[in-house]
């Protein structure tokens, strides 16, 4: 099984691992797209107000075009504890037992607007880029990326579950992934799909995803694993999950 997470536009800082080496990443056949957008990264730091439009930072966010300036001399870490944020906070990584971190090891991988994706082990540097990022002199990243990144992630000989948000589910489409919506029922029995929480409970189901020890390759798996977990879980088709919050 392989859970794709969604990036988080804040990350940690700093790290132990030596400066980025796309060659040491997962699916290094998308290492020339990579490559060809931190360069892009790289080169439109230069220019901080043509970052702060292209990236969509205020005035107090100068510090990512930094991080971007310093894509390839940075230090690294792996990529599950450079994500932050509700999802990863949820996750919880850090609070693994040993078996956990392996399986999270083979089971993990994050979506990027930069890197297309990458497994959770995979070192990297902070970095400032959105799935809905212009840079200058290229278009839009959903045509830079496609079709390689979804052509890499069907090689994948595993059931996927797909947890990233539509923007980044954008770059690289996955015929016959699993997808998950999260919605809230009212008392009336009227639902609606959960924006904020969305992501906490995308973090519970990684977690729980990561734990199992069930052999997990079809929805009604998924969903049963999801139920020993005490979260409402429902089967809306063959490649869509919808949890049901109160």
């Amino acid at each position: 099984m392989l859970v794709i997470l969604p990036p988080s536009e804040t990350k940690s800082d700093g790290g132990r691992g030596a400066p980025l080496d796309l060659d040491t990443l997962s699916f290094p056949e998308l290492n020339p797209i990579r490559k060809r957008i931190a360069e892009a990264i790289v080169d439109l730091a230069s220019d901080l107000d043509a970052s702060r439009e292209a990236l969509g930072l205020g005035r107090t966010q100068l510090g990512e075009i930094d991080r971007n300036a310093d894509l390839w001399l940075a230090p690294t870490r792996p990529a599950i504890e450079r994500y932050t944020g509700v999802l990863y906070d949820a996750l919880d990584h850090g609070s693994l037992t040993r078996a956990g971190r392996s399986k999270a090891a083979d089971r993990l991988a994050v979506g990027s607007a930069l890197f297309g994706v990458v497994r959770a082990p995979d070192m990297i540097p902070a970095y400032r880029l959105s799935g809905g990022s212009k840079l200058p002199g290229l278009p839009t990243l959903a045509s830079v990326w496609k079709p390689d990144l979804s052509d890499s992630l069907e090689t994948v000989d595993d059931f996927v579950v797909d947890l990233r948000s539509g923007i980044y589910q954008q770059l690289g489409p996955i015929r016959g992934a699993v997808t998950a919506t999260v919605v809230t029922e009212a008392a009336d029995g009227s639902r609606k799909v959960v924006s904020h929480f969305n992501k906490h409970y995308k973090g519970l189901m990684a977690r729980e995803l990561v734990r199992t020890r069930r052999n997990v390759r079809e929805v009604n798996a998924l969903a049963a694993v999801l139920a020993d977990a005490g979260q409402r879980a429902e089967i809306a088709s063959d490649d869509t999950i919808v949890v049901v919050t109160d």
